[in-house]
This record gives structure tokens, C-alpha cells and sequence, in this order.
């Protein structure tokens, strides 16, 4: 089983950038694909970011194609999301898991734009 923790989030002015990062323990994380997540408040959780078990592919959901970008270090079993030109709209809290949740979801990390 892999422990997921999350980290990185803050409050940024629309236009601004964070990068989330998202440590695992406990396993071999770099045998898994890995996504992002993101819940709003009164939202059900949605995936935002997806990555292959090598990196070698990736895909977003629309409304974040060409502002995200996720990353991974196998050997740091680290998984990033670079977020850039943030909006309103991608206030959340951000969770990273396998795709599907296959492991325990971790507290996430809280990100807000506002300004």
C-alpha cells in the first residue's frame, strides 16, 4: 500500500502559478500510473492530470490543457503538478492517487485563487 502525501498548495492572485507536489511511501510508487485530483467545495472530485507508471505519457482534462503540467521523479517517488495561469475556477482541494483512487486518499493540499 502506498501513503500519499500532498503538499504545496497556497492562496495565489488569478494569473499566478503554484507547483503541487505529491510524496508516496510506503510502496514502489513508479510501478503505478498517477493523476491529480482536484474537489471543490459543494463538487464532486474530478481528475485533472494524468501520467503513465514511466512518464512517458501524459493527458488533462479540458479545463486545464495548456496551463498544467504533470511530472514525476520515480527515483524521488514524487509526482508534481506545475500549475500556471490560474483562474477562480481551480479553487480546491488537490489530492494525487492512482487513477480510479486505488489507494488511501491523503489530506490534499488547498489551493485558491482569488484577487
Amino acid at each position: 500500500q502506498v501513503q500519499l502525501v500532498e503538499s504545496g498548495g497556497g492562496l495565489v492572485q488569478p494569473g499566478g502559478s503554484l507547483r503541487l507536489s505529491c510524496k508516496g511511501y510506503g510502496d514502489t510508487l513508479s510501478l503505478y500510473s498517477m493523476a491529480w485530483f482536484r474537489q471543490a467545495p459543494g463538487k464532486a472530485r474530478e481528475q485533472v492530470a494524468f501520467i503513465t507508471a514511466s512518464g512517458g505519457n501524459t493527458d488533462y482534462a479540458d479545463p486545464v490543457k495548456g496551463r498544467f503540467r504533470i511530472s514525476r521523479d520515480n527515483t524521488k517517488m514524487t509526482v508534481d503538478l506545475q500549475m500556471n495561469g490560474l483562474k477562480p475556477e481551480d479553487t480546491a482541494v488537490y489530492y494525487c492517487n492512482a487513477p480510479g483512487g486505488l489507494f488511501s486518499w491523503g489530506q490534499g493540499t488547498q489551493v485558491a485563487v482569488s484577487g
